[in-house]
């Protein structure tokens, strides 16, 4: 393991202090990712010192790796972490609690991954055989549920298992997910519910190759989340709704390592000296293509021009005059725009994305019926007296 980092550097750093661009591997997603997980937790919780021993002890480094997945997929997904003392031994509890952003709900939230012999620093003393991805889902589900929880179950499992060498639906999902529907009619007590999040992030195991997640959610006890059927669109879009925060959970689980260029939040062409600064609202430049010799004026808006590869930017001058001016933009510049185009102007501003599903224009089409019914140009005369609906 700690010769595949050197020569991954090896291959793509050509000439020292010139930065390079090379694949995501297995080998980025190891150690990069467990990296970024680290500033992560550090830099919106606490990185808490027993984690760091548990990452040191060989025994022990299986459970904190895949806690710490998990912990960077929450944060991405716009959670705040509250963590545990797991130094109490007079009771039992789950490894943190996880605020949503979204909804304000609060999850109580346990990691589990299945050991095997000979990776991850297991043993045939604490790892099992390796035939059987399955072997442990339900033993490792039954486990997290027995934890006492004060608030909504979020449980992830993972199967650790050999990755699917074509490109196809990994056979596992289907699998898991006909085992657990037998669970939940057989097995689960009443009333019990939570979101799971069976996964398969096997980096370790193919080191020199692109990385390869899957994952399979699932609603213990709540049959609107993720099953198959033909529904509406609205009932199809009511349903994402109420289950948001563990739609976003997926999305950043599948987008693992999602890893930045810099650590400081600029982006590579500021932080490595190529090209010139993005414009960012709510800053004031010299322009000199407004006036008759130029003139200070503070950006008010700014799109990009995807087709014309052009910034178009709104400004207003020192004396009150607003300009509309725009500029070329270079490749690098748009693939930097195209990773966050709504923060890339330094403020958060709504992007249009094109539909490709009849399900997306959907969601589009309702996210403006609910933006006209809140505005003026969609007037609700629900209430209003008929005298006063005839005056207006």
């Amino acid at each position: 393991m700690v010769r595949h980092p050197l020569r991954y550097q090896r291959t793509f750093i050509h000439t020292p202090g010139v930065v390079g661009t090379g694949d995501v591997t297995g080998v980025v997603a190891c150690y990069l990712g467990l990296a970024y997980s680290l500033y992560l937790l550090d830099h919106n919780v606490e990185l808490q010192a027993r984690l760091v021993r548990r990452l040191k002890n060989v025994g022990n480094f299986q459970g904190a790796y895949y806690e710490l997945m998990v912990a960077n997929a929450l944060i991405r997904a716009g959670f705040t972490l509250t963590l545990e003392d797991e130094t109490d031994p007079n009771s039992k509890h789950c490894e943190f609690a996880a605020i949503s952003c979204h909804t304000g709900r609060r999850y109580w939230v346990e990691a589990k991954m299945r050991s095997i012999a000979g990776l991850l620093g297991k043993t045939r003393q604490d790892g099992g055989p390796d035939g059987k991805p399955l072997s442990q889902l339900i033993p490792h589900l039954n486990a997290a549920l027995a934890k006492p929880a004060a608030g909504e179950r979020l449980i992830f499992i993972d199967l650790n298992a050999a990755p699917q060498t074509d490109n196809s639906k990994p056979v596992w999902i289907e699998q898991a997910a006909t085992r657990l529907e037998q669970y939940e009619a057989r097995e689960l007590a009443d009333g019990v519910t939570a979101y799971l999040m069976v996964t398969n992030m096997p980096f370790d195991r193919e080191l020199d190759r692109p990385v390869v997640t899957a994952i399979c959610p699932f609603g213990i006890g709540l049959p609107d989340f993720n099953r198959p059927g033909y529904y509406r669109l609205a009932a199809s879009y009511r349903r994402r709704q109420r289950h948001i925060d563990a739609h976003k959970i997926a999305e950043a689980l599948a987008a693992y390592p999602q890893l930045p260029s810099t650590f400081d939040g600029r982006l590579p062409s500021e932080a490595f000296g190529r090209g010139r600064e993005r414009i960012a609202i709510g800053q004031t430049y010299f322009f000199d293509s407004i006036g008759y010799k130029g003139m200070a004026a503070t950006v008010t808006s700014a799109c990009v021009d995807e087709p014309n590869k052009r910034v178009v930017v709104a400004v207003t001058a020192e004396d009150g005059r607003g300009f509309t001016l725009s500029e070329p933009m270079t490749e690098e510049q748009l693939a930097e725009y195209k990773t966050c185009p709504e923060t890339y102007f330094g403020k958060i501003v709504p992007v249009s994305k094109k539909a490709t599903t009849p399900y997306e224009l959907f969601g589009f089409c309702w996210k403006a019926r609910s933006i006209c019914r809140a505005s003026s140009f969609w007037p609700s005369w629900r209430g209003i007296p008929i005298s006063k609906r005839c005056a207006q």
